[in-house]
């Protein structure tokens, strides 16, 4: 598999579920996993993850935000 930015990391439907056997989900495909989500979705599809959206804009517009929590 090629190198990529479009991990797990850096997407708004990746979570940590803390079950030691599934510690790994994606809230996009309902599915848990002991691996990286995008790493199931390419060894079974053989394709990259087509639901991936990054976080990185929500991140930086919140940076940009000036008040109480900023």
């Amino acid at each position: 598999m090629e190198k990529s930015k479009n991990t797990c990391n850096n997407c708004k439907h990746f979570y940590v579920t803390y079950n030691q056997d599934f510690p790994w989900g994606c809230k996009a495909f309902g599915f848990k996993s002991k691996k990286y989500p995008y790493l199931e979705v390419y060894s079974n599809s053989g394709m990259k993850c087509a639901l991936f959206s990054s976080n990185l804009v929500i991140r930086q517009s919140l940076k940009n935000k000036k008040g109480r929590f900023a």
